[in-house]
């Protein structure tokens, strides 16, 4: 994880100073960054990308926080928590273009009101979408991460033994809300600190939700990156580093500032149950918007797909009808040969990468177990290392990396550059099952005679199918999902379905659009249905195994 993140930033660094040897520019120089200040846009970009970034992590963990304090543990929770598999599956291209479809000024939610609740005959004309403060895109990005945050939330509540907190705080005749925010909540946040930095990096750099949802003049700092890395004129290249290195002082700063956000936020949090109000009154009002929160996401990235399916198939649609006049096959029968060439592509380099991070991976807590030693602290920084650091600022150079060994732009480069964010997923999704497996089974198996590595083969990978069947499904989801990775280490080259579905952005074709946002959805859908089937079918006359 440190090498690729290190040579990334180095071969950023250097050329924000002027040193490109490809381009014949041996010396070090500040221009780079001069030609930065003097961009009109550069404050408002920052502005954004910081302003996003924080409101959008903000938003989504306040979300996901009332939804646990006021519902966990309930059967509307655990609803909730069966749609994680399809909302964590979906694409954020993919939702992006779904939410767009459905609060659009001529969107789905405007066609459902009209005219006998709003009155218009025709789209009326409103910046909804590409706003000039960005809400389009944090509500995007908000309704994509707090699947993420409730997965962690949830691998963190076992660990915390929130159930016992809750018993003591509500015998004490605490609200549930207040009960779950003084006892559980403090230890439940000590865990998911990381993915939270990781949704805060994520939020401020993000590339393909900005160029769908955000705003274009200027757009975030991030885009204006891609931008300048796309410029034939290699000065820009120098221009785009040096922005790529203010977009990492930007993220490190953000972290510092929400560090001393949460120092703050304890020591009111310490006050505020010294108090010891029990906060029943509170439950009627917070109980409610916890809900509303969830539904919000659910509703957005369900809702999202499900117009992109309709406009995949969609003969003529004129406003304010809420359903198209008729269903046909013509855009897929128009664009299904290249986007199945797209998936192809997008398939095979998924498969490679996740298979190399599960062998990686599977090592990792291999070793652990056979040394008796767990994953450290600073281990798990260097594994979350590439999510905090803003792809932006490393990829570049991790491109010229590639063209300095003679990895030209091909599947090669684009698989090496997607380990790199899938890796770190996998680990995640499976380093606490593999844990948490019964040590006394490889005890039992040693004694009847089994080496370490046919314990390994025959005895834990089998009980462990499903929980690494579903590490495989995340890495393919993240990997398919993967836009800035696969267009600069594929030099524009490699086609995905992602990297299709965003430049059809511009175009504003929507049934083209539906069309790559469905098979992009269904190729990061369909390994997390074999996750559920194929343990089924393996042990389906082994009781014990169903867990």
């Amino acid at each position: 994880m440190l090498g690729p993140v290190a040579a990334g930033l180095a071969g950023t660094l250097l050329p924000a100073f002027g040193y490109l040897p490809a381009a014949g520019l041996s010396t070090l120089s500040l221009d780079p960054f001069r030609s930065l200040l003097d961009w009109p846009g550069l404050g408002a970009a920052t502005r954004l990308s910081v302003s996003t970034g924080l409101l959008a992590t903000a938003l989504a963990l306040a979300a996901v926080t009332l939804l646990f304090a006021g519902w966990s543990g309930t059967r509307a929770f655990r609803v909730l928590e069966r749609l994680l598999s399809p909302l964590l599956s979906v694409p954020h291209a993919a939702m992006a273009f779904g939410l767009a479809f459905l609060i659009a000024p001529s969107g789905w939610i405007a066609r459902a009101l009209s005219p006998w609740a709003t009155g218009w005959e025709r789209p009326p004309d409103l910046l909804i979408v590409h706003d000039q403060l960005g809400l389009a895109m944090v509500a995007g990005l908000v309704a994509k991460e707090m699947p993420f945050l409730m997965l962690m939330g949830l691998a963190a509540m076992g660990q915390a033994d929130a159930t016992r907190r809750m018993r003591v705080a509500q015998a004490a005749g605490y609200g549930r809300v207040a009960g779950w925010l003084k006892s559980v909540f403090p230890a439940i946040y000590a865990q998911i600190r990381l993915p939270v930095y990781v949704v805060l990096a994520y939020s401020m750099s993000v590339v393909d939700v900005a160029l769908i949802l955000g705003p274009s003049t200027p757009p975030p700092l991030s885009v204006q990156v891609v931008r300048w890395m796309a410029d034939p004129d290699l000065a820009m290249r120098l221009t785009a580093s040096a922005a790529a290195m203010l977009q990492l002082a930007l993220v490190i700063a953000a972290l510092i500032l929400w560090r001393a956000g949460e120092w703050a936020v304890a020591r009111l949090g310490q006050a505020w149950i010294a108090r010891g109000g029990r906060g029943r009154a509170a439950d009627q009002l917070l109980r409610p918007l916890g809900v509303v929160a969830g539904a919000f996401s659910a509703l957005a990235v369900l809702g999202g797909i499900a117009c992109l399916a309709v406009w995949s198939f969609a003969g003529f649609w004129g406003f304010p009808d809420p359903l198209p006049n008729g269903f046909d096959m013509r855009s897929w029968a128009r664009h299904g040969p290249e986007a199945w060439q797209a998936t192809g592509a997008t398939a095979l380099i998924a498969g490679i990468a996740t298979a190399l991070a599960l062998i990686l991976v599977i090592g990792c807590l291999e070793a652990e177990y056979r040394r008796d030693r767990a994953l450290t602290q600073a281990g798990l920084w260097l594994v979350y290392l590439p999510l905090v650091v803003p792809q932006i600022a490393f990829l570049p150079g991790l491109q010229t990396l590639f063209l300095t060994f003679g990895l030209t732009a091909g599947t090669i480069p684009v698989v090496i550059a997607h380990l790199v964010f899938v890796l770190p997923y996998i680990f995640l999704s499976l380093g606490d099952p593999w844990r948490a497996w019964e040590p006394r089974t490889g005890i039992v198996a040693r004694a009847l005679g089994t080496s370490p590595s046919g314990v390994l083969w025959r005895v834990r990978l089998p009980m462990l199918a499903r929980p690494i069947l579903t590490a495989a499904a995340v890495g393919i989801a993240v990997s398919v999902g993967q836009y800035l990775p696969t267009l600069l280490a594929g030099g524009g080259r490699v086609a995905t379905l992602t990297t299709e579905a965003v430049a059809l952005a511009s175009g504003g074709d929507r049934r083209a659009i539906g069309v790559y946002g469905v098979a992009q959805t269904l190729v990061a859908m369909v390994p997390f249905a074999a996750a559920l089937l194929i343990p089924a079918l393996l042990w389906r006359n082994r009781r014990g195994m169903h867990g």
